[in-house]
């Protein structure tokens, strides 16, 4: 970096005078030089304004290995890529751009994926390599990616742009869990931590899952790794998630647990073999209920954990949570069912919502009808837990509902 030398006596006075014309360039310390003198570094894209006081005996000087200043070692990811790229773009510099500048991203190893609305402004465009290479320095990343628009193909792929580097294929861990997958044909969603973690702790030993929607194996995994699930059938139409959820199997040394079944999963041919089975589709799974229903064991049933995006209205009181043995609408039989004195737990407490119970009722009414049909005799449904995932503006909840389902002892 460019920097004055001058002798120690007149450093305090030089530094005075730089602060007030703004060249001091404050990421770097003050640090000595040969013969003694004191180096105060300056900002290069002003080097055209500076003007040597005559009274201060100074002199330009280049400096190869600048020491960080306190302030710089405690500036935050984001300020250093603005103070790197207003260092970049000099006089060019302006608020529209800084407002472009994304503060926060997703980082996946050495990758960064930055978002949809980053680095939009044309004058980006004029800088070419040079933006990136600069981002990636910035934040210490080898490769850069920028997010798009979820593509509307029914198979929720992602619309990503590789902006640095020669692939998207990344690593990420989860509770103990290794997923890969290539960022630019794949979607990630953090935002499911607290269900993973949820199904990892369910007791599943001994049991099979179905799991009807299994991109990479969000899911999946959590259930063969953690959950103890005995074998696992993961069905995905997505070449590219197949070809993730595959070696994502092989990182976590369960792929002797689970196949793979590469298609649509409404055409799916497995019957009778599920004591589980996952629906993590939203905005709804209805389109796999009746599938669902299909791989339960028909002669002991089991239970389905069922996602859904639901709707509550603004002004919503808050209700009583469903656990095992709460009202689940009408029974087998078409008449109410009445909770037991000790069933008032509470699922979410105060955060339940009437619209919750009512949808988690009227699903559990509509399962219960199509194994009936399926089956040619009545089943029972409990709604055995309600759980809130994550919210969506406005009033836009996606739940999971458990739900309980056996056949009905003649």
């Amino acid at each position: 970096v460019p920097a004055l030398a001058t002798e120690p006596r007149f450093a305090q006075r030089l530094r005075e005078h730089l602060e007030e014309k703004q060249l001091l360039d404050r990421r770097y310390r003050l640090q000595e030089v040969r013969g003694g003198h004191v180096a105060l570094p300056v900002l290069e894209e002003k080097l055209d304004q500076l003007r040597l006081p005559q009274e201060i005996p100074c002199e330009l000087v280049w400096i190869q290995d600048p020491v960080p200043s306190r302030a710089a070692r405690r500036r935050t990811p984001a300020q250093k890529l603005q103070d790197e790229l207003r260092r970049l773009l000099g006089e060019s510099w302006s608020e529209e751009l800084e407002r472009d500048v994304p503060h926060a991203w997703q980082r996946h190893g050495d990758l960064v994926l930055l978002s949809e609305d980053s680095f939009r402004a044309a004058p980006w465009e004029k800088l070419g390599p040079a933006l990136w290479e600069t981002v990636a320095s910035a934040l210490g990343a080898r490769r850069l990616a920028r997010r798009g628009r979820v593509l509307p193909d029914g198979m929720r792929s992602p619309s990503v742009t590789l902006l640095l580097g020669q692939d998207g294929w990344v690593e990420h861990v989860d509770n103990g869990i290794r997923y890969t997958f290539d960022v630019t044909k794949c979607m990630f969603s953090s935002g499911n931590i607290t269900e993973k973690l949820r199904v990892a702790s369910l007791p599943c030993s001994g049991e099979v899952l179905v799991d009807l929607y299994a991109g990479i194996g969000y899911f999946t995994l959590p259930y063969l790794v953690h959950a103890a699930a005995a074998f696992a059938h993961a069905c995905e139409w997505n070449g590219h998630a197949v070809e993730a959820l595959r070696r994502n199997l092989a990182l976590n040394g369960v792929q002797d647990r689970c196949r793979v079944h590469h298609g649509d999963s409404r055409q799916l041919e497995l019957r009778d073999v599920a004591d589980r089975v996952n629906l993590g589709l939203i905005p709804s799974s209805e389109e796999g209920w009746l599938v669902a229903c299909r791989v339960l064991k028909k002669d002991t049933g089991g239970v389905l954990h069922i996602h859904h995006n639901v709707e509550t209205l603004p002004s919503a009181t808050p209700a009583r949570g469903a656990e095992r043995g709460s009202p689940e609408g009408a029974g087998s039989d078409g008449e109410a069912q009445c909770p037991t004195e000790d069933s008032g737990k509470e699922t979410l407490g105060a955060r339940m919502r009437p619209e919750w119970q009512r949808w988690a009722e009227a699903t559990a009414a509509r399962i219960r009808g199509l194994l009936a049909e399926l089956h040619g005799r009545p089943w029972h449904t409990s709604i055995l837990h309600i759980e809130e995932v994550k919210s969506y503006a406005p009033h836009v909840h996606h739940l999971v509902l458990d739900l309980e389902c056996r056949p009905t002892l003649p």
